[in-house]
């Protein structure tokens, strides 16, 4: 039995040190909340919003978010392995700096100017999904699956790892950097000496 978030609402609240397993959290409103070192992982989200709100530290590990709302949160140093993101109403304004996002699925999800930071998003889907204006620095995309993904005007400098196919996906002005910029030609089936 849940014994934390007993109210329906919650404003400007820090929690700390939460731990929460296998549980549901359903139709909860966490506004402007912080939440530090807290875990839950084989969580069901349902109809929760989360407004203005501050991750650090914590771990959200295989949680299915049924049709939250992320509206500018923030995520730093956190693990966030294995969301579905595509369960979620809505997503507004993400941003993620330093997290494992490892495992995670984007697919057809719309987050233009998204922030993933000097993160690790490995064999993440983003297939058909909106990254345009997105700032993607320093971020590992090994194994990450790019279909029909809007990159344009996407900040890809310092990124690695990433296998992008320049015919199929939209890159119109995203910026990348040497030397993993000659990644993209590994699409061209060229040979280069």
């Amino acid at each position: 039995m849940l014994v934390y978030f007993i109210a329906d609402t919650y404003l400007k609240e820090t929690f700390s040190s939460i731990v929460v397993s296998d549980e549901t959290i359903e139709k909860k409103v966490f506004e402007e909340c912080r939440f530090d070192h807290c875990s839950f992982t084989n969580c069901k989200m349902a109809k929760c919003k989360f407004i203005n709100c501050r991750f650090e530290n914590s771990i959200m590990s295989s949680v299915t978010p049924m049709n939250c709302v992320f509206q500018s949160p923030r995520f730093i140093r956190c693990k966030l392995m294995g969301m579905d993101w595509t369960r979620s109403a809505e997503l507004g304004e993400l941003d993620f700096k330093e997290c494992q996002l490892n495992y995670s699925n984007f697919k057809l999800v719309k987050i233009p100017r998204v922030k993933m930071i000097n993160c690790e998003a490995k064999e993440v889907d983003f297939i058909e999904t909106d990254l345009s204006k997105g700032d993607l620095r320093q971020t590992d995309f090994e194994n990450s699956r790019f279909f029909k993904t809007n990159l344009s005007s996407a900040d890809l400098r310092g990124a690695k790892n990433y296998c992008i196919d320049i015919k199929v996906n939209i890159l119109k002005k995203a910026r990348f950097s040497l030397p993993e910029v000659m990644l993209l030609l590994n699409s061209l089936d060229i040979s280069i000496e």
